[in-house]
């Protein structure tokens, strides 16, 4: 039994470790669950009784002296791996890594900002929860009028009514009642509308709404701002036109198309196959909601227009489906890693 404790003991103290391995196969020998130490305290039944204290007394000193070189070899191995870190090559070139990147909603609505900060414009924000008067009644809504179907609309609560904002245009009201004319602003932000989620439509969107009144505000000013803008957003190539239409906020209306950027006028499901796709819509800023902000309409005149930042991207980037803006898959993000 001597001979097996001497053997043990000098196994413990010539064992070397140079990798994490080795450090593994030492604790499973002398430590772990069932080891050559532990097969040791089995064999005390089988010990004569005016022996036992000794016989554990040297296990007990085997078990402590397996602990104690298992910490020994822990720091050894530390060591080297410090070492081996402070002879580093510092020369080398540091292994590549992946960056990420700007969402591409993000970079349209930089760019956006962009275009229109340098002919004037200044950016304003607004809530996102708002009541009946910014969002609806302010902008010539009428109550009970049927233009407020066109927006349907997530209510928070009726009486008075709290609701998520249909449209960006709540923060043009709340500018036109805290500032004096001229006003250039852009109302950049999330809306909220309940539709059917498609390719082209989603309940929740992001909105970019223009605003400059001044005297002597005319459409023809309108229409040179929104030229400017689309040759700038897009290229020189693109053309752009006007299509009467109604809103019950400006007076006239018109609805904005400009030159599919995905198939060039040739058709496709973004421009249902018509070559033209509506960005927005726009028109000169209705009197009522200049008074009805204690703006004199009689003084002063503007221009309005509001687009989805989701529609102005997909034309941007070639993107057939709104939906993959807000999915978070990897591998669409990874596209616009140079953004």
């Amino acid at each position: 039994m001597a001979d097996q404790f001497k053997s043990i003991s000098e196994e413990i103290n010539s064992f070397k470790v140079s990798n994490a391995d080795d450090l593994e196969s030492y604790r499973l020998r002398f430590i772990g669950r069932k080891n050559i130490i532990g097969d040791l305290f089995s064999q005390m039944r089988d010990v004569p009784n005016d022996q036992k204290k000794a016989f554990g007394q040297k296990v007990n000193e085997l078990k402590n002296l397996a602990q104690s070189k298992f910490q020994e070899l822990i720091e050894s191995l530390n060591s080297d791996n410090v070492r081996d870190e402070s002879h580093a090559d510092l020369t080398l070139p540091s292994a590549k890594s992946s960056f990420g990147s700007i969402h591409p909603l993000t970079a349209t609505r930089q760019r956006f900002i962009q275009i229109f900060e340098r002919i004037g414009f200044n950016v304003s924000s607004g809530p996102e929860i708002e009541d009946d008067w910014h969002n609806f009644t302010a902008l010539n809504f009428p109550e009970n009028h049927p233009a407020r179907e066109m927006q349907d609309t997530f209510f928070i609560e009726k009486d008075p009514d709290i609701a998520l904002r249909t449209h960006t245009s709540s923060v043009q009201i709340r500018v036109l009642e805290n500032e004096e004319p001229p006003i250039r602003t852009l109302s950049p932000g999330r809306v909220f509308r309940n539709e059917a989620i498609s390719a082209r439509a989603h309940c929740v969107f992001h909105q970019m709404e223009g605003l400059y009144v001044d005297k002597g505000v005319s459409f023809s000013d309108l229409k040179q701002t929104l030229y400017h803008f689309a040759k700038e957003m897009f290229s020189k190539k693109t053309q752009i036109r006007f299509r009467p239409s109604y809103f019950p906020f400006t007076e006239p209306s018109a609805e904005i198309d400009i030159s599919c950027q995905i198939c060039h006028g040739e058709g496709c499901n973004i421009c249902k196959y018509t070559g033209w796709v509506e960005i927005g819509g726009a028109g000169m800023v209705d009197p009522n909601v200049l008074e009805n902000c204690n703006i004199d309409s009689s003084i002063y005149s503007g221009f309005a227009f509001g687009m989805g930042i989701e529609r102005i991207t997909m034309l941007r980037y070639g993107v057939k489906d709104l939906r993959l803006f807000t999915e978070n898959d990897v591998r669409f993000l990874k596209q616009f890693n140079s953004l």
